[in-house]
């Protein structure tokens, strides 16, 4: 499949996505893959203003990309802030030549095994509601082309989020965005409950809820709650097997 064909599909992907009352958590957790995927990069994070301007980690492709957010925001510096605050790409970033700039963000990334980074911002009509960071284990540089086709999933993402209901009132937008919160509070419990019952890594006890959800068409917060309740078992999540 050529990259212009995979491209087609993922657009279609995140357009069929958008369905009445779509699950945010599960659009955002998509955003992040395909960006990851179209983008050559190794892993992303995506932070979110809720109602009242604070941000939080809303998405990751991998348990280390989730941490390296969460340090970000304890320690209010990063090129993802920068993209939220100023509502521009901040692109190409060598960490090798910004740890003055961001000395603890720095000392993170690299110690992950990060070599350079972008950040992308969720934006429409001048309101910034979050920002994307896409981290590389190599020196990766990305060009006016990648950065516009990353730009526009971002957007599709932002438009699905904003919706006319939302951009006519603010406190449906506050509404959604706090949901997606409290989904992805509970969302992260059952990750973790499921972890220890099954003695599974973090990332793929959410894989497994992830697809269980999609499979029978469920939302991801309710296959959460039934497994931090017991109520969906480990065994139950377990992919079938084809004869």
């Amino acid at each position: 499949m050529t990259r212009e064909q995979r491209l087609g599909r993922v657009f279609v992907e995140l357009a069929d996505s958008l369905v009445d009352d779509f699950d945010v958590i599960d659009l955002l957790h998509l955003l992040c893959d395909r960006s990851v995927e179209l983008l050559q990069a190794d892993a992303a994070g995506l932070i979110l203003a809720d109602q009242r301007g604070l941000l939080h980690v809303m998405a990751s492709t991998t348990e280390e990309a989730r941490l390296l957010e969460l340090f970000v925001l304890q320690n209010d510096e990063g090129p993802c802030l920068d993209c939220y605050t100023s509502g521009q790409q901040v692109a190409n970033v060598d960490l090798d030549e910004v740890g003055q700039r961001w000395p603890s963000f720095y000392a993170a990334a690299t110690a992950a095994g990060y070599r350079s980074t972008h950040a992308l911002p969720l934006r429409l009509r001048g309101q910034t509601i979050g920002a994307i960071n896409l981290f590389c284990e190599r020196r990766s540089t990305l060009s006016e082309e990648d950065l516009d086709l990353g730009q526009a999933l971002c957007d599709i993402a932002t438009v699905a989020l904003l919706q006319e209901r939302a951009i006519r009132s603010s406190e449906v937008l506050a509404e959604q965005l706090q949901g997606a919160l409290n989904s992805r509070i509970g969302i992260e419990q059952a990750k973790g409950v499921l972890a220890a019952r099954a003695d599974i890594p973090l990332d793929v006890a959410y894989a497994l809820m992830r697809d269980y959800a999609r499979q029978n068409h469920l939302r991801l917060s309710s296959v959460a709650t039934d497994v931090t309740t017991g109520a969906i078992l480990p065994a139950d999540l377990q992919p079938t097997k084809k004869s």
